[in-house]
């Protein structure tokens, strides 16, 4: 009994019979809903995404399931992986990964291995979750990476003035762009800094501001590169 559940259910190319039908899609509805629910314990995402990760496995499901035993299933492979151009903005890595995966777990669905559909998915997140505790990704060292964006008047010498308060507060520090502003008057520089100790940020921004005559200063977090820049 074991062993079938891992067998195709179809044995022909006759007409799709609609248990078989429901029962592939039935499927595919709860792989995606296990990516889903995983991406959302392990990542901050908008609803329409975590929706669309859910849903994702059916409609690839039923795209294989209309061609199944026909040669136009190449056709629909295809088709069913541009489906990863339906956003408008170019994911993160791990945004695109979860797609794939979904879009798997589909295609196995739709093929009518109903148990390793369920089982691809079980595997991959389990997976996902122990890279990420091991910090593969390097997650960890990138939540002390900020993005510091300091206003300076042209009197100062952007290069060297806030060297000493790096070497204090940071890791490491490099100037990434600089370009003039107010006609000239001011500077505004853009730095990648590692913190020694995130809870010394507000001290560091400080310091900076002492330096800078109190002028604009920004601190965001260094987000992942997105798929285009990869």
């Amino acid at each position: 009994m074991l062993d079938t559940l891992f067998t195709g259910i179809f044995e022909t190319t006759a007409t799709l019979a609609i248990p078989e039908f429901l029962l592939c899609l039935g499927t595919a509805l709860v792989a995606g809903l296990i990516l889903a629910l995983f991406y959302k314990l392990m990542s901050k995402a908008s609803g329409s995404f975590l929706l669309t990760l859910a849903l994702l496995p059916a409609v690839v499901a039923v795209i294989i399931l209309m061609v199944n035993g026909n040669i136009g299933t190449a056709v629909a492979v295809a088709g069913a992986f541009s489906l990863v151009r339906f956003r408008s903005a170019a994911g993160t890595a791990r945004e695109i990964c979860a797609l794939f995966l979904a879009m798997a777990s589909g295609l196995i669905a739709g093929a009518g291995y109903l148990g390793y559909a369920i089982l691809f998915p079980f595997i991959l997140c389990l997976i996902w979750f122990v890279y990420t505790k091991a910090d593969l990704g390097g997650e960890k060292a990138l939540a002390n990476k900020k993005v510091l964006r300091i206003t300076i008047p042209e009197s100062l010498d952007y290069t060297n003035v806030f060297e000493d308060i790096f070497q204090k507060y940071t890791l490491s520090h490099e100037m990434t762009s600089v370009k003039t502003t107010d006609l000239g008057a001011l500077f505004r520089t853009t730095w990648s800094i590692a913190l020694k100790n995130p809870a010394q940020e507000k001290e560091m921004i400080d310091a900076l501001r002492v330096r800078n005559g109190n002028l604009e200063i920004s601190v965001s977090q260094q987000m992942d590169k997105t798929v285009s820049e990869l």
